[in-house]
């Protein structure tokens, strides 16, 4: 080992200055052994997997639930997306929910060319009713009522004008009396799916029943998020029904046919 002593300074002060030079030496070395010993935990556990962004389906920019039959249920979360799904998606032989309450979703149900079954449209009164106004007025059953997507019309009375989101219905229409109720799951792909208990306990692994309450819907989104299992915040308030809520005593088990 070669050692450069300056003549000008003093054999303490050479001293010193070795010793401060040895002490950066060993903490540089320190830090390399620290990185060297992360990289080596990082190779084992082989390399990073990139997050999987999984693609979302034109109907999760709206209400959406498979009923217990799989027909496709979608509504309107304001004004504009009620347009939108009685305007673009309402197909001739589809059925169309609303209710006599301002504030209500127009919930669409796709029939595909196939009859619906009274199960699913009990199902989707379910929907209509439990995302209107009447969850934050606490009520516990609401009137709802469907017609064919032929009976849904822009065209106001003489006089009046229907704002957006409104429609006129004409011709007879089809009451039901739905109670109030929702659940939330995930499904078989991952996707947040909301709506009637009995609809998503069928389609989702583990479902929690939400119950009409005064907690914050993002705090209730966080509880969901932890029994769920979920990853996306944003994804469970935008599944929940406005006007507060709060989580059923425990989670849902799954239908599974015999």
């Amino acid at each position: 080992m070669k050692i450069t002593l300056d003549l000008r300074s003093t054999v303490d002060e050479n001293a010193q200055r070795y010793f401060e030079a040895a002490k950066k030496a060993r903490k540089k070395a320190k830090g390399a052994e620290k990185a060297l010993a992360t990289w080596e935990a990082r190779a084992e556990k082989g390399p990073a997997k990139a997050k999987v962004v999984r693609k979302r389906e034109w109907f999760e920019r709206f209400r959406w639930c498979y009923s217990s039959d799989g027909f496709l249920m979608i509504g309107g979360r304001d004004a504009t997306t009620n347009e939108m799904v009685v305007k673009k998606h309402a197909d001739k032989g589809d059925v169309v929910f609303h209710t006599d309450m301002a504030g209500s979703p127009f919930i669409i149900v796709k029939a595909g060319g196939k009859t619906v079954p009274t199960t699913t449209l009990e199902e989707a009164a379910v929907f209509c009713a439990s995302y209107g106004r009447g969850w934050k007025q606490g009520m516990a059953s609401l009137e709802v009522f469907h017609v064919s997507p032929e009976q849904v019309t822009k065209e106001a009375q003489a006089g009046e004008h229907l704002p957006k989101g409104a429609f006129m219905i004409r011709g007879k229409t089809t009451y039901h009396k739905p109670a109030l109720a929702v659940a939330v799951g995930l499904d078989t792909q991952g996707r947040v799916m909301a709506g009637p208990p009995g609809a998503v306990k069928k389609h989702c692994e583990k479902a929690v029943e939400v119950l009409q309450g005064n907690e914050k819907t993002s705090d209730v989104a966080k509880a969901l998020k932890q029994a769920l299992g979920a990853d996306d915040l944003d994804e469970l308030v935008a599944a929940l029904p406005a006007g507060g809520a709060k989580l059923g005593a425990a989670a849902l088990a799954r239908h599974t046919k015999s």
